[in-house]
């Protein structure tokens, strides 16, 4: 019993021995300076490379998709902002626009009215044009003035063109004028006739503008004796001349003159020179008389 225990203790020793010549033999491969790793290493190398590999992959995918979803998060609130500035920008463009457009139209009148006080002892208060209507039995407009502007019945409102028509209503803060495009010598209810002469020739002509055609858009000029020098291109204006219109008011020019049916007087064709247009701003004019 007693060799038996000996023998088992020289086993234990002996295998113990070769373990540890073996781990040194483990470690001066492991330590020493080489070209190329033994099988065990390239296959534990082999093996982990393969299994990493296997798991990197989707992990990286999964990893990318959640960073794409994050990044079309971002880009649509970016994209949500630039919309929200490019509608802000449109906006203040168009608010620009129209109010360079304002200024611009307010600079012309301010001009006008200064030229014509020059003519003129007349006042010009601007109006603004409230809503008109086209309609050939009733073609008026609505002006932001009233009486408690001082307007009053037949006053003349005019664009910085030209004559536009007269004041037909009067209420306390708007008034309704009639344009010239209702002038008809046989309608009693129509805008009266307007006594006219040339520009530059006011003292050799004269003339009754009673009508106004809606085919051609024109207005006539009839009553004008036989030898008034009035001709293709003149400008004809208001002469003053039955107290309604002021003196002076452009009302167009001359496209041509025939002679009247029994050759005592000539009928002239006049372009207007207001064109009669999609007004913001009019004039009303005040003579001195008027305005006491």
């Amino acid at each position: 019993m007693l060799k038996l225990f000996k023998l088992f203790n020289n086993k234990r020793l002996f295998i113990l021995l070769i373990a540890l010549v073996m781990f040194i033999v483990v470690m001066g491969f492991s330590l020493g300076t080489r070209k190329s790793l033994s099988w065990p290493e390239n296959f534990l190398r082999d093996t982990t490379g393969f299994v990493q590999n296997l798991f990197y992959k989707p992990a990286g995918y999964v990893a990318g998709l959640f960073q794409d979803i994050g990044n079309l998060h971002k880009l649509a609130e970016e994209n949500k902002e630039l919309k929200i500035l490019a509608a802000q920008s449109a906006r203040e463009r168009t608010q620009y626009n129209f109010i360079k457009a304002e200024n611009e139209r307010y600079k012309k009148d301010l001009k006008f009215t200064k030229a014509q006080k020059n003519l003129y002892n007349y006042e010009y208060p601007i109006a603004n044009v409230v809503s008109l209507t086209t309609e050939p039995s009733n073609n008026t407009l609505v002006i932001d003035l009233g009486a408690k502007d001082g307007i009053k019945l037949n006053m003349s409102v005019i664009s910085i063109e030209g004559l536009v028509g007269v004041i037909s209503q009067v209420s306390n803060f708007t008034s309704t004028v009639k344009l010239m495009t209702m002038m008809d010598v046989n309608d009693p209810n129509s805008q009266p006739p307007i006594a006219a002469t040339v520009f530059n020739k006011e003292g050799n002509t004269f003339g009754m503008i009673e009508s106004y055609d809606q085919q051609s858009g024109m207005l006539m000029m009839n009553k004008i004796p036989v030898g008034n020098p009035v001709a293709k291109g003149d400008i004809i204006i208001s002469s003053g001349i039955g107290g309604v219109y002021p003196r002076g008011m452009t009302i167009g020019t001359v496209e041509s003159v025939k002679v009247g049916e029994y050759g005592l007087t000539s009928t002239a064709i006049i372009k207007p020179a207001a064109g009669f247009q999609d007004w913001k701003e009019l004039f009303v004019v005040f003579t001195e008389e008027r305005a006491e």
